[in-house]
């Protein structure tokens, strides 16, 4: 498909999704247009039944290298409730697995999105790093909030103290990510990944989700238990297990309210 200069594309091959981040002439930095299309293209995303994951890349070797600060005075009235927050609020709610397939440069913006994302893959060139104190901004709370419970209040101060960039092999030892793998092998690596999310009890997975994320209040989780009852998902699963044979598990991500 044909491309502008800056814009998020997709394409959904089986059951996962990918939302690839293309700025070339930015290193895939976030313009405001495209913080704004993310959570259209999210709500779309969610909403299909064939969609069981979604993978979130960068096109050209580049993750993302920030955002586009745009209007500065329009930046700092925003504070919180910046588009940038608020896209990546819905990433980060988006009710199915997501898995950020990271290469080059993720800083500012593009750390902000992959932290955003259930799992982070890496290649070896991956490079992060969380700028605001190299230009005198305040990080929006609910992001710091949510890098401080990824990878702990210590390491989380010193990316925004320092805003140094730290390496894939540092990012996987502090937790910021959860793989590394040579440039050649991430792409190989993150479909399998999303291959086997794909083919698990959505409802186990939905539900895991949710309450990982503390989002599953006592009656929600009432509610999990008794859609595994009812759903017939655990009767197939063992069934499938004793009889050595792949499950055949049918609820649908559409089922979960």
């Amino acid at each position: 498909m044909a491309v502008s200069d800056a814009e998020l594309t997709v394409e959904v091959t089986g059951a996962v999704a990918t939302v690839t981040i293309h700025n070339p002439a930015r290193r895939n930095a976030m313009t405001p247009g495209m913080w704004r299309r993310l959570p259209v293209l999210l709500d779309g995303l969610e909403a299909d039944p064939a969609v069981r994951a979604l993978v979130l890349t960068g096109a050209g070797g580049t993750f993302c290298a920030g955002a586009d600060l745009g209007d500065l005075d329009e930046l700092l009235d925003a504070g919180d409730h910046s588009i940038a927050v608020a896209a990546e609020e819905r990433l980060a709610a988006f009710a199915k697995p997501t898995v950020a397939a990271v290469q080059g440069a993720c800083v500012g913006g593009g750390c902000q999105l992959a932290v955003a994302c259930d799992l982070r893959i890496a290649a070896q060139d991956a490079r992060f790093g969380v700028p605001p104190a190299r230009l005198g901004l305040v990080y929006p709370a609910p992001t710091t909030r949510r890098l401080t419970r990824l990878v702990g209040p210590s390491t989380a101060k010193f990316l925004l103290f320092t805003a140094e960039l730290v390496d894939a092999e540092r990012a996987l030892r502090v937790g910021l990510v959860d793989e590394v793998l040579p440039v050649d092998g991430l792409t190989d690596r993150v479909d399998a990944i999303t291959a086997a999310i794909a083919q698990r009890s959505q409802l186990s997975v939905a539900a895991a989700k949710e309450i990982v994320d503390d989002r599953a209040g006592p009656a929600r989780i009432a509610w999990w238990h008794r859609k595994v009852r009812d759903s017939g998902e655990a009767r197939e699963g063992v069934a499938a297990h004793h009889e050595r044979r792949p499950p055949n598990f049918t609820w649908s991500p559409s089922d979960r309210h």
